[in-house]
């Protein structure tokens, strides 16, 4: 792929992101309010925030929150750093509306920092158009 080709690629992306988001905003408006405006949080990981002793043959990182969620390649899985951000084997999805998945490849006694959308990128949004909260997932594989 040359390089025209991968900026027309994310300029289609971004006009579809838009597209959707002054939808979102218009059925906003037309219902009056009947879309729950309260951002989304995350209700479970895998592994959990905090474990100290998660399987490196774990193959993928799932976050799963409170509502459904805008399921067209929207998402924001962000690095904290290269060095604690894991080795990706394919592209992110979503398994349901409310669970979304990454592809990993974790290596043995390496401690892992993952956020989910941050103060910059916050593309994990509910069906509504309301991004979700920041959230943290701090782990670290056995040896």
């Amino acid at each position: 792929m040359n390089r025209s080709e991968s900026r027309a690629t994310r300029i289609l992306r971004g006009l579809k992101i838009a597209a959707v988001l002054a939808s979102v905003v218009l059925a906003a408006i037309s219902c009056r309010g009947t879309i729950d405006m309260t951002p989304p949080v995350v209700v479970d990981t895998t592994p959990k925030s905090g474990e100290m002793n998660a399987d490196p043959a774990l193959k993928e990182i799932r976050v799963t929150f409170d509502k459904d969620m805008m399921t067209e390649e929207m998402w924001s899985w962000v690095q904290e750093s290269p060095d604690t951000f894991p080795a990706t084997t394919g592209d992110a999805h979503y398994a349901d509306k409310r669970t979304c998945v990454l592809p990993v490849a974790l290596e043995p006694g390496k401690s892992y920092v993952v956020w989910i959308n941050s103060e910059r990128f916050d593309s994990f949004r509910s069906a509504g158009g309301i991004a979700a909260t920041p959230y943290k997932i701090e782990f670290r594989t056995r040896k």
